[in-house]
């Protein structure tokens, strides 16, 4: 934690006390400690007392009143390392999950690039309510962590589950999670994404609707723990953040396959997520087609199987990684791309699951290895499927 710049977001309950143990104990560790409050925390606990601890003036306002200095959260949310909002109360996760920003702890939750922790605390009944699971759910869903609350002797004086983790154990979740983070810092990853764009002529081409959502996620989640990336993409309105991805951008299948034989051998994984067009034109014309019949023929011809490709060149020591994107006779089709192209596994996906595939934020996958285990997993967001991916890559290599 030393050198972890982390701001506490504090919530309106009775848990707020436990904030001020957990601040000295960050401090303690070597972090730097930035303190928002929402207005209602100020009824469970002094900003004074905190500000002691942190050493820094405790920020509750969108303006200081005293001298009118504005509190940027959009500055608040570039600075940290990890935002950990202890205790969370139902009422802030809502909102939370819902995109409501009328404080501003609020506003800088909505702003941070940095990774987000909830410490749910609240009454036995009111953690259990669907409202506020699935308020939870939702924000695990936007690739938030959710320190769950314990069993355990409430403020209402009932027994069970609502009852903020002790701060201690959020400290451990931390120093863990950032522990994680460097578990790939050895790994140099190559990641395709995106569409391929073959062209008929200047302005037409054979193309597809993959967006390149889930090759981005993959690459943001596989640097954010610690890998150096390359991501060669297709054509694609989307721009990565993580200062460890490098992206080469392509438009054709050729390009596509020029660059990844250029990197394939220097990266220690190597992700197949793009979706290569299979047909190119035979001849691509310079001028732009006119509509002189009602007829028009294009002879095209098979693009280089990147995947195939590099399966066969790949080293022992190499993972490689497929994607499958079906429509009927999904399994199998997966299991006989698992050995035509020699993938130590493959991400299966299929048009018929609803909110799955080309343009969702959300993916619906299983997972085949080579040995043919499969595990499923329900619809999730994006990130959340990324992650899950790369817990796959880690179990391969034993981390």
């Amino acid at each position: 934690m030393n050198g972890k710049k982390i701001i506490v977001g504090i919530t309106g309950g009775i848990a707020a006390y436990k904030a001020a143990i957990l601040i000295r104990l960050l401090i303690k560790k070597g972090a730097e400690v930035q303190v928002i409050m929402t207005p209602f925390a100020e009824k469970f606990i002094t900003p004074l007392t905190l500000s002691t601890l942190s050493q820094k003036p405790v920020l509750k306002l969108f303006f200081n009143p005293e001298n009118g200095d504005w509190n940027s959260h959009v500055d608040l949310g570039l600075w940290a390392d990890a935002f950990i909002i202890a205790p969370a109360t139902a009422n802030s996760l809502g909102k939370a999950a819902n995109g409501i920003a009328d404080n501003l702890l609020l506003t800088t939750y909505l702003s941070a690039k940095c990774p987000v922790f909830w410490a749910p605390a609240m009454d036995l009944d009111m953690f259990k309510h669907p409202a506020v699971q699935k308020n939870i759910q939702t924000l695990k869903s936007f690739g938030n962590y959710i320190i769950d609350a314990e069993t355990g002797e409430l403020a209402s004086g009932l027994e069970g589950k609502g009852r903020m983790t002790e701060p201690e154990n959020i400290l451990t979740f931390l120093e863990n999670f950032f522990n994680q983070k460097k578990k790939l810092k050895d790994y140099k990853v190559l990641i395709t994404a995106g569409p391929t764009y073959e062209n008929i002529d200047p302005v037409r081409f054979i193309g597809n609707r993959s967006s390149g959502k889930m090759g981005f996620a993959i690459a943001e989640i596989f640097a954010e723990y610690g890998a150096n990336v390359t991501l060669i993409s297709g054509p694609v309105n989307l721009k990565t953040e993580n200062k460890n991805i490098k992206t080469i951008s392509v438009q054709n299948a050729e390009e596509m396959f020029t660059k990844t034989e250029k990197h394939f051998h220097e990266n220690d994984i190597i992700i197949f997520a793009a979706a290569v067009s299979d047909y190119t034109p035979k001849n691509p014309l310079q001028s732009k087609i006119k509509k002189k019949t009602d007829k028009l023929s294009i002879d095209l011809k098979p693009t280089k199987d990147i995947a195939k490709e590099f399966g066969s060149r790949k080293k022992k020591e190499q993972i490689t990684i497929g994607f499958a994107l079906e429509t009927d006779d999904e399994l199998v089709n997966a299991q006989n791309k698992i050995k035509k192209k020699k993938f130590d596994f493959i991400v299966l996906n299929s048009l018929k699951d609803k909110g799955a595939g080309f343009g969702y934020d959300t993916n619906k996958i299983s997972i085949i290895d080579k040995d043919n285990n499969i595990k499923r997993f329900e619809l999730k967001s994006k990130t959340e499927v990324a992650k899950d991916i790369l817990n796959k890559v880690v179990e391969l290599l034993k981390l």
